[in-house]
This record gives structure tokens, C-alpha cells and sequence, in this order.
């Protein structure tokens, strides 16, 4: 999942790429307005799951670089100005990712991690399905930004899971 993340990552900010910057941050009617907007939310959420996931008891070293970054509580949030700014920094967060899912052993799938919400509420729930959630919710997000790309004229090209996949 973490392959796939930053191949469709990378595609979806290539094809992003080539519109201009003012269609990049024009308000499309999404639920969070923008294509950059959408890319901003996933990348904010994606902190916020990796900073979650750093409290595990198995203290992921991949994880090292957000320990201490304060928690962003606006789900909304667009601490990247343009394109460029948060491409970097996705590439950054899709590198973190990738690391931290060869960490991940299946002992550790088994844990229960407790969290607080954005809004200090707590939780305690299985890690396995906070990260099945934080893969889900890129997938979901991206799907949304896809639709805007294509409705601003920009082919993404394909997006399946499957094209990952080896033939066996």
C-alpha cells in the first residue's frame, strides 16, 4: 500500500503539474474546494495518522522526523502555499510512509494504539485497522482530486491497485 501511495501520489502531482497554478487553487465545488486544497487535506491527515503511529510502543525510527512537530488541528488546513511547496513536502511524508510500513511487523499490527482526535477526543482502537483507515483515506481523497483533474481536462491515467501488482 505504501508503493501504491507514492506511485499514485506522483502521478496525481505530475498531472497537477500541468495546469496552471490559478486552476490548482480554483474552488471546483469538492468538498474541500480545490485540487490543491484536497492534496493539502490528505497530506495534513497523513501527518496527523504518521504522528499517531509514532506513539507505538514499537517506536518506528522511520517516524523520528514528525515526533515533535506540533499536531495541525484543521483537517482543513493549507500550510503549503503552492504546488511546489507541497510536492516537497509530500515527497518528504510518501518517503516517512514507506519506511515506516517496512517497520511495521505483524506483532505490531496486534497493538492497540490509543489517540486523541482533532477535536482531543480519545480513542483506543487496532492498529491493523488505523492502517488499513490511513491507506483508505488516501485512496478516497485521491479518487476526489482524480475527478477534478478530469474535469479540468488532465488524464491521470491509470489508478488500479492492480497495475502494481506483479503476474505470477
Amino acid at each position: 500500500m505504501a508503493a501504491y501511495n507514492r506511485w499514485m501520489n506522483e502521478k496525481i502531482y505530475a498531472a497537477a503539474a500541468t495546469l496552471p497554478p490559478d486552476e490548482v487553487l480554483a474552488d471546483r465545488g469538492a468538498f474541500f474546494g480545490s485540487i490543491h486544497a484536497t492534496l493539502s487535506h490528505i497530506a495534513v491527515a497523513d501527518t496527523i495518522w504518521l504522528q499517531r503511529f509514532a506513539a507505538h510502543p514499537a517506536n518506528y525510527a522511520a517516524l523520528e522526523p514528525l515526533r515533535g512537530v506540533p499536531i495541525q488541528r484543521d483537517l482543513a488546513a493549507q500550510p503549503f502555499g503552492d504546488l511546489a511547496a507541497l510536492t516537497s513536502h509530500r515527497r518528504f511524508l510518501d518517503g516517512v510512509i514507506e519506511a515506516w510500513a517496512q517497520d511495521v511487523s505483524e506483532d505490531d499490527l496486534d497493538h492497540a494504539l490509543a489517540y486523541l482526535n482533532t477535536r482531543g477526543e480519545a480513542f483506543r482502537k487496532p492498529y491493523f485497522f488505523l492502517a488499513m483507515h490511513f491507506f483508505n483515506h488516501q485512496t478516497h481523497h485521491r479518487g476526489q482530486v482524480t475527478t477534478l483533474l478530469t474535469q479540468a481536462g488532465v488524464d491521470v491515467g491509470s489508478t488500479d491497485l492492480s497495475s502494481l501488482i506483479d503476474e505470477v
